[in-house]
């Protein structure tokens, strides 16, 4: 161990100090690894309908034989705009097994933020559920888009798939109308694409780890998204971080076929790293097409036992603020992995309470592809911190200058390992790294002696009131206490005395709470420059389809409310 990890020496001893994607030649060579380990296991159940490995992989080469057809240049991008089903898995492992780069699109974007992705990135073809087939449409002439592969939810489905589509369609209404019939636009449906894939020529490429896998976006809530690069090496090696450090916890349960629960969006980075790490498992992944919809989650939950569930906070608050959930059996919880955005104590101890299975905090963003820091699985106390860094993670807290601080000092956490991108997409990077090759977070944290390291907030929403660094992440977790808010965020605002003064956004408990209730709150509790200098009720926060709270869209509502005279 060196003097600057001091991480390493708190490693439980079943955890590898470091890992090592170059024992893959490709990240292929890992697909076909688990497809062969794990064959008749099951990989996904999805409205009761069950795939195995062996399904997954002779789907997701059908995909890419067809793809090799289409006689786009190798190396070319290809988009995916899916929600959780069946189907989304296969096409993306096809993707990659064709020779071809996958970008991930959110399917609740809007028109503009998808013509930005596809334009960026230089997508030519897309796979996209009909549901959101209505944006593509509005844009898809202002894109490079020669081929569309329309899917529905239900087409992996069999029988079943039939009356979902049926549902989805007519009961629910949930297809928009939309026209994509235009011959400049080739469309196929993906089930042809399954049918004439089965029976086209497979020519396996030649690829190495140094080659780009994903353009995964990030970044939009401030402006246009950018496109981190995601090589095949950065994908392997936090596939094997990340397998190493649940090694406490999967090396104890017992059962035949450890399911986890997939609710978050596969195409976001924390649900997509957890598909690799289960994989690299053989999990058997219980997608939940719709987490927004509570009661229906807390039922797909009763159907089957569950072992690991992800989640971010406000998601584990939606399924204990259900009646419902805590009637479900927790016997087989395991995991229960908190990501995406901070947990507050208070969700961790509800958690505890209802479920037996301690939430367990880690920090990870895009450009890592999840995996960063951790805390230990097996501990059974919430601590508050984003835990330590992952085998071949190092990270250094730094200060605008770039100089590195001693310990317990507050500063930009900074990180670099095998899992980290090389850069954005169309754009000069330089400028995210620092001179030694950090990639700069934009975190702002502090690490204690044994390398814990407990996150304060985003650089970009630290607020600075008289001098005092203040973070809305903190005020907003003490004040989520007061019986008075179910939710609340906190931003700064333009102040001519302070500089800057704190605003919190409260969605209140009832209509008889007052403004004065928050402000007594607030001081009770906090030193008077944190406590909320402007308060506003609003019904709901605006929030992210992971459930992170857009502080941007506040800063936007503020200035549109209070416009300067």
């Amino acid at each position: 161990m060196t003097p600057n990890k001091p991480w390493l020496a708190h490693y439980p001893n079943i955890v590898p100090k470091t890992i090592n994607p170059d024992r893959y030649n490709s990240i292929i060579d890992l697909y076909e690894e688990c497809f062969d380990r794990f064959r008749l296991h099951p990989m996904s159940i999805c409205m009761g309908v069950t795939h195995t490995y062996g399904d997954v992989d002779k789907a997701s080469l059908a995909v890419a034989a067809w793809l090799q057809a289409q006689g786009i240049p190798k190396g070319s991008v290809v988009a995916l705009m899916m929600p959780n089903v069946p189907q989304y898995l296969p096409t993306m492992i096809g993707i990659l097994r064709a020779g071809y780069v996958c970008t991930p699109i959110n399917p609740l974007y809007t028109g503009r933020e998808l013509r930005h992705q596809l334009n960026d990135s230089g997508a030519q073809i897309i796979f996209v559920v009909d549901n959101f087939a209505q944006a593509l449409e509005q844009v898809i002439d202002e894109t490079n888009i020669k081929r569309i592969v329309l899917s529905r939810m239900g087409d992996m489905m069999g029988l079943k798939g039939i009356l979902v589509n049926t549902v989805i369609r007519q009961v629910k209404r949930l297809v928009p109308k939309y026209k994509l019939n235009d011959p400049k636009h080739e469309l196929t449906k993906f089930p042809d694409v399954l049918k004439k894939g089965k029976v086209l020529p497979f020519h396996k490429p030649a690829m190495q780890l140094s080659q780009k896998a994903f353009l995964q976006y990030t970044g939009g809530t401030t402006g246009l998204s950018k496109g981190a690069i995601l090589s095949q090496r950065n994908i392997v090696a936090a596939a094997l971080q990340s397998e190493a450090w649940t090694r406490p916890i999967t090396s104890e349960i017992n059962e035949v076929y450890i399911n986890m629960v997939m609710a978050l969006p596969l195409y976001h980075i924390f649900a997509f790293m957890l598909s690799m790490l289960g994989m690299r498992s053989g999990y058997t992944f219980i997608l939940v097409p719709n987490p927004r919809d509570i009661p229906g989650f807390v039922k797909t939950l009763s159907r089957q036992p569950f072992h690991i569930l992800p989640a971010v906070n406000t998601l584990y608050k939606g399924l204990l603020d259900n009646p419902n959930f805590k009637n479900l059996n927790f016997s087989s919880l395991r995991l229960s992995q908190a990501g995406g955005m901070a947990a507050t104590e208070q969700t961790a101890a509800r958690w505890l309470e209802v479920t037996g299975c301690p939430m367990v905090e880690g920090w990870g963003m895009t450009e890592g592809v999840a995996a960063g820091t951790a805390n230990i699985v097996t501990d059974h106390k919430f601590n508050g911190t984003i835990g330590l860094p992952l085998p071949s993670v190092d990270i250094i807290v730094v200060d605008d200058e770039g100089n590195r601080l001693a310990i317990n000092e507050t500063g930009e956490m900074c990180i670099k390992g095998p899992n980290v991108t090389s850069g954005y997409l169309n754009r000069d990077s330089s400028e995210d790294f620092t001179n030694d090759g950090y990639f700069r977070t934009g975190d702002i944290v502090s690490m204690d002696e044994r390398g814990y390291i407990t996150l304060l907030d985003r650089k970009k929403d630290m607020i600075l009131v008289s001098g005092f660094n203040v973070f809305p992440n903190e005020i907003e977790s003490i004040m989520l206490d007061c019986n008075a808010i179910v939710d609340c965020a906190v931003i700064g605002i333009p102040d001519e005395h302070q500089g800057e003064a704190v605003k919190i956004y409260v969605v209140p408990a009832d209509k008889n709470v007052t403004k004065s209730d928050i402000k007594e709150f607030a001081l009770d509790n906090m030193t008077g420059y944190k406590c909320p200098r402007y308060i506003e009720f609003i019904d709901e926060l605006p929030k992210s389809n992971v459930g992170k709270v857009l502080r941007q869209k506040l800063r936007e509502k503020h200035i549109s409310d209070n416009p300067k005279p």
